[in-house]
């Protein structure tokens, strides 16, 4: 029971534990439009073999040439196997449409027998529930079927437009080995796909919802990022991250930060955060550690702009920006592309501008919470160093760094203000929190000139 078949899609393999199983019978459920159809035909044709072909029946909830005209936009879908036999599509809606479900047994038997095929997708099987009337009348339909799929050793996937909680109610849900659900979420003003494993019969499974869109390439999931706490023992960097900023070092003791640290930097608008980050990138590139900027703030014609002016330039080969907007962003794809940039380029840096437009993404502030902790774990454990940029409404004496409580996650913890003198503004800059370093928790001043971030002496604050 615990042989697998591939999905096509890696990720929601990872999800399934090693994919659907084998000769056994695989449920979707989900509303309309959820994608059911897609998933079954993604699966058929990565699993197509001339000796196990796929076969897929369509029963009464959409015409077989409706089907077969949306598959064939998509790039999984190979006319050739279609030609050649390996995938074969029926139509079994005819002795449906006459009411008999014995009917359908003989049809059922006739290409099981001429077919011979590995997997079998009936679309839709709620179907046959409505035909029969009664649910005696059903369940001796199903205990027949169920006999004969069992005897041809093939693998079966069947559809059904139940809801998640009327899935569970179903005689489908009963004899099914694993039951995948989808659903299309409303969140705020947008529309987001989860998926989430309900049944998995004698096998462990990545639980919770799961993000996943439809693409051209078919299914595109985003498995929920949810780190375990790091109980095994793991090796630190044991070097120092220099910040790009020669005061800043000094204030810390040792050089910088340690490496593979996580660095919250937190303070108003127009204080000099993202320019920080800049810095702290920059330096990176500098001695040969890569690094990425993922920003919600700027695009790269305005960061271009912005970087040119204290001498940086984005063409640097060692500094990649992934500059995305908040509108209709989806979080949980926005995080397995940044992951899959640092992995490709090697980064040993990554500055996040800024955790309230991912909070803004994410839509659940629970969500939030468990992403920021995943992250910050996966990233420690490759010895990464990461930077989270955090804006805070007030101009003077901060109060609160966040509302969702992220700086206890941090090893740093940098506070920019604005400090009132007179007339004049003054920035200044606090280390709250340096773990297992020692620092100083004062005021120091500082400006921003055309060499950046220049530090200076220390300010009294009055309240």
């Amino acid at each position: 029971m615990n042989d697998r078949i591939p999905t096509g899609t890696a990720r929601l393999d990872e999800i399934l534990n090693g994919g659907l199983l084998k000769h056994a019978i695989n449920l979707i459920v989900g509303v309309p439009g959820s994608g059911k159809t897609i998933l079954s035909q993604q699966v058929a044709f990565r699993n197509a073999t001339a000796e196990r072909p796929s076969l897929y029946l369509s029963t009464l909830s959409e015409p077989l040439d409706k089907i077969l005209r949306y598959g064939e936009g998509l790039s999984f879908f190979d006319p050739h196997a279609v030609r050649d036999g390996r995938v074969v599509y029926e139509d079994i809606g005819q002795p449906l449409g006459e009411g008999s479900l014995g009917e359908v047994l003989n049809a059922v038997d006739q290409l099981l027998r001429r077919v011979r095929p590995g997997i079998v997708v009936i679309d839709s099987f709620r179907a046959f529930q409505s035909i029969a009337g009664d649910i005696s009348v059903f369940r001796q339909f199903l205990y027949g079927l169920l006999r004969r799929l069992s005897a041809t050793a093939a693998t079966s996937i069947w559809n059904a437009p139940y809801t998640r909680s009327q899935a569970i109610e179903e005689a489908e849900s009963a004899v099914a080995d694993s039951v995948l659900s989808l659903d299309v979420r409303q969140m705020a003003e947008r529309e987001v796909r989860v998926l989430q494993v309900l049944k998995l019969r004698g096998s462990q499974y990545r639980s919770g919802e799961h993000s996943y869109r439809i693409s051209d390439d078919g299914f595109v999931v985003f498995p929920r990022l949810a780190e375990e706490q790091i109980e095994t023992p793991y090796q630190l960097r044991t070097e120092q991250s220099a910040t790009g900023i020669a005061a800043l070092d000094a204030l810390l003791g040792a050089g910088g930060y340690w490496a593979g640290s996580t660095t919250l930097i937190t303070g108003p608008s127009g204080i000099g955060k993202t320019l920080m980050g800049l810095h702290f990138l920059f330096h990176g590139a500098k001695i040969g550690e890569p690094g990425v900027l993922a920003t919600f703030h700027e695009n790269e014609t305005q960061l271009g702009r912005i970087v040119k002016s204290f001498g940086w330039s984005t063409d640097n080969p060692d500094v990649h920006v992934m500059a995305r907007g908040v509108v209709g962003m989806n979080v949980d794809e926005w995080v397995y592309e940044l992951i899959e940039l640092a992995d490709r380029v090697g980064a040993r840096r990554i500055v996040i501008d800024s955790l309230p437009d991912v909070e803004i993404a994410a839509g659940d502030p629970i969500r939030f919470r468990e992403w920021i902790f995943s992250l910050t774990q996966r990233f420690t454990r490759a010895g990464v160093s990461l930077m989270l940029i955090i804006e805070v409404p007030e101009l003077f004496q901060v109060e609160r760094i966040s509302e969702q409580g992220i700086s206890h996650l941090a090893d740093n913890v940098i506070l920019l203000q604005y400090v009132q003198e007179g007339a004049e503004l003054a920035r200044a800059l606090t280390l709250l929190k340096t773990r297992a370093q020692e620092h100083r928790p004062v005021v120091h001043r500082y400006e921003i000139t055309d060499h950046g971030f220049v530090l200076g002496d220390v300010l009294t604050v009055r309240r």
